[in-house]
C-alpha cells in the first residue's frame, strides 16, 4: 500500500525523494556520488558536494544534513589526499549551511566521493521535474559542455583560462539559483548532470507530460567545449545519453553532428533547468544575473504534445 506521506519517489526520476513530515514540513533526501574530475582532492571534494547537494535545491529545499561516502585506495594514496577531499566537501557543506555528521568508508581501487544530503521543503512550496506546464519558458542558470573539457584537459588542449571558468561553475552552490527562483512563479525544475542537457529535459518533458523545445542558438556553453567536439574529443556517457532520448528528439536544424553533442554532454554539478511562467522569466533571468547567475538564460520554451512519441524538439 503506497504511503500518502511520500510526495515523490522514484516514478519519475526526479532528482530526489520527499517525504511528508507535518502540514507544513516534508524531508528530501538524495544521494550522489562521482569519481575525480581534476587532480586536486580539495577542488574535488568541492565538486562532488555541491554535485550532491543540488538535488535538494532542484527540489525547492534547504540543505541540512550530510553523510560522506568515500571509496579510497589507502594502499595507492596517501591520507592526507582523503582529509584534502573531506576539506573540500566541507568548504561547500558549510557554504550551504548544512553540517557534516558523519558517513562511511570502504577500500577501493579508485577514489569515489559523494554525500547522501537530507533537506528541509515545504510540502505546498517544493519543485519536481512533472511540474512543466505549456506556455512556461525555459531557463537554465549556468552554462554546459563541462564533460567534454575535462577529457580534452587530459590531452592538454583546454586553455587553463577556460578549464579555471569551468571549475568556478562546478564550485559554485545552487543555493542563489535556487533561493532567486523561490521568488518567482517556477513549476518545475530539475537540475542538469550525468544524462546531459537532452537527457535530463527529456525526463522532465516524460514526467510533465509536454514537448520541450530547445534553442541551439540559445544554450549557454562553457568556453572551448564546442571547438573541444570539434576537434574530435567526446565522452564515454555521450553515446548513452544519445540512446536514452533518440527516440523522442526531433532535430530541426542543420547543426554539424560534432555540434549537437554537446546536448548529450555530461554535467558534473550543472545549473537548474526551470520551468517559470512567461510573463515572469525575463524578470527572473535578470534577478538571477543581478544575484551572480551571469550566464543564466533563456533557451526554450514548454508546449503541448504534438507527435506522439516526440518530447524533446531541438530548433
Amino acid at each position: 500500500m503506497a504511503d500518502p506521506n511520500l510526495l515523490v519517489g522514484f516514478n519519475t526520476s526526479d532528482d530526489a525523494g520527499v517525504y511528508r513530515l507535518s502540514d507544513d514540513m516534508a524531508l528530501v533526501c538524495t544521494a550522489d556520488f562521482i569519481t575525480p574530475p581534476v587532480n586536486d582532492p580539495f577542488v574535488y571534494g568541492q565538486i562532488a558536494a555541491a554535485n550532491a547537494i543540488s538535488d535538494v535545491y532542484a527540489m525547492g529545499g534547504r540543505p541540512l544534513t550530510c553523510l560522506n561516502l568515500v571509496a579510497f585506495p589507502s594502499s595507492k594514496l596517501a591520507p592526507e589526499v582523503l582529509h584534502q577531499i573531506v576539506a573540500g566537501a566541507m568548504d561547500k557543506i558549510t557554504e550551504a549551511g548544512a553540517v557534516l555528521v558523519g558517513g562511511h568508508t570502504i577500500e577501493d581501487d579508485e577514489p569515489k566521493f559523494g554525500l547522501a544530503v537530507n533537506g528541509l521543503v515545504h510540502p505546498d512550496k517544493l519543485w519536481t521535474n512533472a511540474g512543466a506546464r505549456p506556455g512556461d519558458v525555459l531557463v537554465l542558470t549556468k552554462p554546459i559542455g563541462s564533460g567534454v573539457l575535462f577529457n580534452a584537459n587530459i590531452k592538454n588542449w583546454v586553455s587553463e583560462d577556460a578549464l579555471a571558468e569551468c571549475i568556478a561553475h562546478l564550485t559554485t552552490l545552487n543555493r542563489v539559483a535556487c533561493e532567486t527562483m523561490q521568488r518567482f512563479a517556477v513549476h518545475g525544475v530539475t537540475d542538469v548532470t550525468g544524462f546531459g542537457l537532452a537527457g535530463h529535459s527529456y525526463e522532465v518533458a516524460r514526467a510533465s507530460g509536454v514537448l520541450l523545445q530547445l534553442n541551439m542558438d540559445r544554450l549557454p556553453v562553457m568556453r572551448e567545449a564546442l571547438e573541444m567536439y570539434r576537434r574530435g574529443v567526446n565522452t564515454g556517457v555521450n553515446p548513452h545519453n544519445r540512446r536514452m532520448v533518440q527516440d523522442y528528439i526531433q532535430m530541426n536544424g542543420d547543426w554539424p553532428a560534432w555540434h549537437r553533442e554537446i546536448i548529450y554532454d555530461p554535467q558534473t554539478s550543472g545549473g537548474l533547468l526551470a520551468a517559470v511562467a512567461r510573463e515572469e522569466a525575463d524578470d527572473l533571468v535578470d534577478a538571477l544575473r543581478a544575484a551572480g547567475a551571469a550566464h543564466a538564460c533563456r533557451m526554450g520554451e514548454v508546449m503541448p504534445l504534438e507527435k506522439r512519441g516526440t518530447l524533446l524538439r531541438i530548433v
